[in-house]
């Protein structure tokens, strides 16, 4: 009889076991890329550019020398002030007008509100190439182009569809009871949305800003056009070390840890209420 019962708990403990070295081993494949780039960064250009590559090459500041500046180049700061900016301005915007749309999406839903949305994320169909004439050319006659908000207005009607989308999930999950009785008691809609939903969804909020913050700190493309030398972003700033001619492969890999540290400290920071946002609703 017990020979019989160990039998499936032996078996479960070796696919637990067999999942977990594939878990780790995915986790290694996907991490070798960025350790390559943070010891590249560390390198001489010279011996960045050796093929095979030498790992015991000698480490060197260099790269992070020339991305800052030192050698007489452009500092990197009003680029990454930009991008810090025009990510955060557009966050917050995201998060003022997703939370009430969320709120009539869900808790009190409004007449087929399947239909909006889908047509919310309908939006995310068109490719962004497609509407970047039409907006070079309203940027362009409105006196907007190199301007940093222009790029807070673009990056949150980008983000704020797949807000929404992800706040009406998290929303859903709000006890009605406790609206209702905040409700009886008197309170607005704003001093319900703000002390009442808010604090209960702050994990889902905060799964949500973090994504909306890095759309908006990795976007190339728009920044690329609609802008110049006052509003350049970091992405900008970055590919501008990306030459026909010379070694800067040391140079790119310093200024690409440099301009993800932002995104990386943001996610470490909001980690366990990205777990709880990313989880809400997974168990009944």
């Amino acid at each position: 009889m017990s020979s019989t019962t160990a039998t499936p708990a032996r078996r479960s403990g070796r696919s637990g076991l067999g999942l977990g070295l594939v878990a780790w081993l995915a986790g290694i494949v996907f991490f070798l890329p960025i350790a390559w780039m943070v010891l590249t960064s560390f390198h001489s250009e010279a011996d960045a550019a050796t093929n095979p590559p030498s790992f015991a090459a000698p480490l060197t500041l260099d790269g992070y020398r020339e991305f800052f500046g030192a050698a007489g180049g452009a500092s990197p700061w009003p680029a990454l002030i930009n991008s810090t900016v025009a990510s955060l301005a557009s966050t917050l915007l995201v998060l003022v007008l997703a939370l009430p749309a969320a709120y009539a999406l869900s808790i009190r839903p409004v007449k087929k509100w399947t239909d909006v949305l889908f047509f919310f994320l309908s939006t995310k169909m068109l490719p962004a190439v497609a509407g970047l004439l039409p907006l070079y050319l309203f940027a362009r006659n409105a006196g907007l182009l190199d301007n940093i908000w222009l790029l807070v207005v673009l990056y949150t009607s980008m983000n704020l569809p797949i807000a929404v989308w992800m706040m009406q999930s998290f929303l859903a999950e709000v006890p009605v009871a406790v609206i209702e009785a905040a409700r009886v008691d008197g309170a607005p809609l704003a001093v319900i949305l703000a002390r009442v939903v808010a604090p209960i969804a702050l994990p889902g909020i905060a799964a949500t800003s973090l994504i909306c913050f890095i759309f908006s700190w990795n976007e190339l493309l728009f920044a690329r056009v609609l802008t110049g030398v006052v509003a350049e972003t970091a992405p900008v700033f970055l590919t501008g070390f990306i030459t026909s001619q010379g070694l800067f492969l040391a140079k790119v890999c310093a200024a690409s840890l440099v301009v993800s540290l932002p995104v990386l400290a943001a996610g470490f920071a909001a980690q366990d209420k990205l777990v709880q946002g990313l989880s809400l609703g997974a168990v009944k």
